[in-house]
């Protein structure tokens, strides 16, 4: 029988596994590929996904996660977003590393909570409970995957899903 804990665990690996799909190929360089104007390169998707989810674990679990670099969240923050250039922080074995660190952390958080946490509210609207956040970080990945197919199609990569 699936648990809550078990569908958000699935939410998450779906979520690595494509994404870990279409990063595998991809140099720094790549990272930096705007497919159209007014979309964002690889990199600061990753920076915002990573600034979020760590944000949205601290407010399940205070504490769980490891920091992310001085500067990191304000250079992957909305104001720093296209139509803004975007200054690179951080190499692709660096967002890989801080991934595996927040997810490493988030599994943990995820494990310790008790099952009827889950149903407390979040106060966000979007994801009302701490259910909906939890899969919600999967969910995001998933959003942000058409964008990298898009850079992936521009540099001529091969379709691997």
């Amino acid at each position: 029988m699936a648990t809550a804990k078990g569908v958000i665990r699935l939410t998450l690996d779906a979520s690595d596994m494509l994404l870990g799909a279409y990063l595998r190929d991809l140099s720094d360089d790549d990272l930096l590929a705007v497919p159209v104007a007014g979309m964002n390169p690889i990199a600061w998707q990753l920076g915002h996904m990573l600034s979020a989810h760590r944000n949205w674990i601290e407010l399940v679990s205070p504490g769980a996660c490891p920091p992310l670099p001085e500067g990191f969240a304000a250079a992957h923050s909305k104001e720093a977003a296209a139509p803004n250039p975007f200054k690179p922080v951080a190499t692709k074995a660096d967002y890989l590393d801080a991934w595996g660190r927040q997810r490493t952390a988030l599994l943990a958080a995820l494990d310790a909570l008790p099952e009827s946490q889950l149903d407390a509210e979040t106060g966000i609207p979007f994801a009302p409970t701490v259910a909906a956040l939890l899969n919600l970080i999967g969910i995001h990945g998933l959003e942000h995957a058409g964008q990298f197919v898009a850079v992936r199609r521009k540099l001529g990569k091969p379709v691997v899903i």
